[in-house]
């Protein structure tokens, strides 16, 4: 199961906060983070990668995105 940040709503940095603390003490593997803007799914895609995770999708999700990370191993 996936745990999910629901970013939507909030500027940046507090996005890419929020994706970092989940992959450093969240439990789950993959993550799912939404945010509604096109600078906060560029933030955190690259604060992901930064971390040595994957993003494996990016979908459109009503007015935002749907990010899914994979946690590196």
């Amino acid at each position: 199961m996936a745990a999910t940040v629901d970013a939507r709503g909030l500027s940046c940095p507090q996005p890419v906060i929020l994706t970092l603390e989940e992959i450093k003490n969240g439990a789950e593997n993959q993550i799912v983070v939404l945010v509604d803007t096109d600078t906060s799914k560029e933030n955190v895609s690259r604060a992901a990668t930064s971390q040595g995770c994957t993003v494996v999708d990016v979908t459109p999700d009503g007015e935002g995105y749907r990010l899914t990370i994979q946690k590196a191993s």
